[in-house]
């Protein structure tokens, strides 16, 4: 009987619990949790940690979404005690409409190690190139030597499943693999 109990209580829980998922069209309600979630964040310091991927070279994929990009210039008129425009709110959205943006940070050992890095998004067995890419061609000289290129890829979202992952591949113009990334976006809005 206890374990009825228990399954019910878990199907229930299941049932009345929001299914996460990325917000690649978001809604006027996610638009305005998207606001509430960025002005809420000011008290916050791990604002932003769901977009981000961290991984264990050091390396880390920060994934921009409309949601993401709403609740930052939230955030940010917030730190400023300003309201948040609607007309600006539209720009943001406007602005990643029909895309998902990766900022990926890699190290190489040379200054333009990361100049012509190539991008491309495995969704299944597709693979989706980049409609936007942005390589650092002047790499940050870190303490330890090695240099840091924060590069910017934009992907067309068109047949994404907005629970589902997909699988970030940055490769050499030689066609070497340097980075490979699953990304759950049924973890991030």
């Amino acid at each position: 009987m206890r374990t009825l109990a228990v399954l019910l209580a878990v199907v229930a829980l299941a049932v009345t619990a929001p299914a996460r998922a990325v917000y690649l069209e978001p809604t006027h309600a996610q638009v305005a949790e998207a606001v509430e979630e960025g002005r809420a964040s000011i008290t916050r310091e791990e604002f932003g940690q769901e977009w981000l991927v961290r991984l264990p070279g050091g390396e880390e994929v920060r994934v921009t979404t409309p949601f993401s990009r709403v609740a930052l210039a939230a955030r940010q008129a917030a730190f400023k005690g300003e309201p948040l425009e609607e007309r600006e709110i539209q720009g943001h959205l406007d602005r990643g409409k029909g895309r998902i943006q990766f900022l990926v940070a890699v190290h190489g050992p040379r200054v333009d190690f990361a100049r012509w890095y190539a991008a491309v998004l495995r969704v299944g067995q597709r693979e989706i190139k980049a409609v936007f890419a942005q390589n650092e061609r002047t790499a940050l000289r870190l303490e330890d030597g090695r240099y840091l290129a924060r590069n910017i890829y934009a992907f067309p979202t068109e047949g994404f499943a907005p629970t589902g992952t997909v699988t970030l591949v940055v490769r050499t113009r030689e066609g070497k693999e340097v980075l490979r990334v699953l990304i759950d976006l049924g973890a991030m809005r």
